[in-house]
């Protein structure tokens, strides 16, 4: 007679259990929990705070999407720039040439062209410019292997000085229009927030979205973040460690570019040292983010409702206190959130070490 031989599956065996895998959902809620958190609290303060005073509320909440337009850019060139192990200390110069650059093209260009093209040709060389800004760090810093932090010294200077010395007294440009959706821009609080933009503020949500794909789930990502913490292990790879610098150097530069134009979207002509310091502030964005795109944004909204919060302070002498108090608020905020985000901040390991290819 044959032998039974007795079998049992993994899900039959006695004394096995098996426990259900939580969703993607489950997982990611359970790793933000502390993000969700944040968000909600914001949500319930903004309703009570409507309740209290919609007036204050709407102008406050406009103010931070406006006010926090040139730091997601800024930051997320700073952010381009270090992922790929180059400091760039030069923001804050790039943003004052591109918006000098973007205002005197624009104002020329009004001449012969309308309003539209004319500030296309404005945007177009805002980035230009700003993008062989980048180029000029990169040579320097991979090139002349010249120290990264004086190497963005030398541009913010250049560009205080390029700047005051060629300005023009008296020219305009014509101003960004809106884009406004009628039948969503009379929405209470919700209308102003989000459907009585320009486009460059669309833009900056836009890009955060673009490199938060392209950072983590690209090919073009993956070589960033090598270059960034380990170039020599990139390097035997082959991956071609210099030129990608490089590019990402002029890809942040246009970046920032867009930021120093994005100034001009709301003030409509060019003032010396207009940047008022947002380009350091937006390094400061850049490590509170923690070198992630959906951080940059997140930071560049805490530091963009406290400039709204003290612009409309200011306005209305809700306190009866120096003006310069209000002014300061942004830069004692900067020094705060660098002193404790920079606790645990963890930049990228090969950032503003010199590379030689082998």
């Amino acid at each position: 007679m044959g032998r039974l031989v007795a079998t049992a599956t993994p899900d039959t065996d006695i004394g096995t259990t098996r426990r259900a895998e939580p969703s993607a959902m489950v997982r990611w809620a359970t790793r933000n929990w502390l993000t969700i958190l944040a968000i909600v609290a914001v949500i319930i303060g903004t309703y009570f705070a409507y309740q209290w005073d919609s007036r204050q509320t709407t102008a406050v909440a406009a103010g931070t999407i406006r006010q926090a337009t040139p730091l997601i850019l800024a930051g997320m060139c700073g952010l381009v720039g270090e992922r790929s192990g180059i400091i760039n200390i030069g923001i804050e110069g790039q943003m004052l040439l591109a918006a000098f650059c973007g205002f005197m093209v624009t104002s020329y260009s009004v001449d012969a062209l309308t309003s539209g093209p004319a500030l296309a040709a404005g945007i177009i060389a805002a980035m230009a410019v700003a993008a062989v800004a980048g180029l000029f760090l990169a040579w320097t810093a991979i090139r002349l292997k010249m120290d990264q932090i004086i190497a963005g010294t030398v541009i913010n200077i250049f560009a205080i000085g390029a700047t005051s010395f060629f300005f023009v007294q008296g020219r305009t440009m014509p101003k960004v229009p809106n884009w406004t959706v009628s039948s969503l821009e009379e929405i209470p609080l919700i209308g102003r927030l989000f459907f009585d933009h320009g486009p460059l503020t669309y833009a900056a949500f836009a890009v955060v979205a673009l490199f938060h794909v392209t950072m983590f789930h690209t090919r073009w990502g993956l070589r960033t973040r090598a270059i960034g913490e380990h170039p020599g292990a990139a390097d035997t790879v082959g991956v071609k460690v210099l030129r990608l610098r490089y590019v990402n150097l002029a890809i942040g530069g246009a970046l920032a570019g867009l930021a120093g134009f994005s100034l001009l979207q709301s003030a409509g002509v060019f003032n010396r040292g207009m940047t008022n310091g947002k380009g350091f502030i937006a390094l400061a964005v850049m490590i509170f983010g923690r070198w992630r795109p959906m951080g940059v944004l997140a930071a560049a909204l805490i530091f963009g409702f406290f400039n709204a919060m003290q612009s409309q302070l200011q306005f209305k002498q809700a306190f009866d206190i120096p003006p310069q108090f209000f002014g300061m608020i942004p830069f004692v905020l900067t020094i705060a959130v660098l002193a404790i985000a920079g606790v645990r901040a963890r930049p990228p390991a090969a950032v503003g070490q010199p590379f030689e290819s082998e």
